[in-house]
């Protein structure tokens, strides 16, 4: 089967990523860690197979991730952990703000959305 026909599956538990909001590339992308050059290159996961990265989305609507060991959030310094927990929660509400909004994809990242 060809790579476009297979959809996008995740890197780490072999489902495929169905929907935008949960992925972990267009997160990752909002953030400002990749470039939009690599969304079509780079491999995709669910943000919940990236749990060092989704244990800072603190929002009701996102159960919340416990991470043991040296990534463990609870282990880490309490003003980096808030920092870390306010700009992933903020690119993970923009991420389930943009999609079906008709936002062009260049004005997804952080970088272009003043802070609310």
């Amino acid at each position: 089967m060809a790579k476009c026909d297979e959809g996008y599956l995740c890197e780490v538990c072999g489902e495929a990523v169905d929907e935008m909001v949960d992925s972990d590339l267009y997160l990752r992308y909002i953030l400002g860690d990749l470039d939009y050059s690599q969304l079509a290159v780079r491999p995709e996961r669910h943000i919940r197979c990236n749990p060092s990265q989704a244990q800072f989305i603190v929002d009701e609507a996102f159960e919340p991730m416990v991470v043991d060991g040296g990534f463990d959030k609870r282990e880490l310094d309490a003003a980096s952990v808030s920092e870390q927990e306010a700009r992933v929660t903020r690119a993970w509400r923009r991420l389930q703000d943009v999609v079906g909004s008709g936002i062009p994809i260049d004005e997804y990242p952080l970088a272009n959305v003043p802070p609310s």
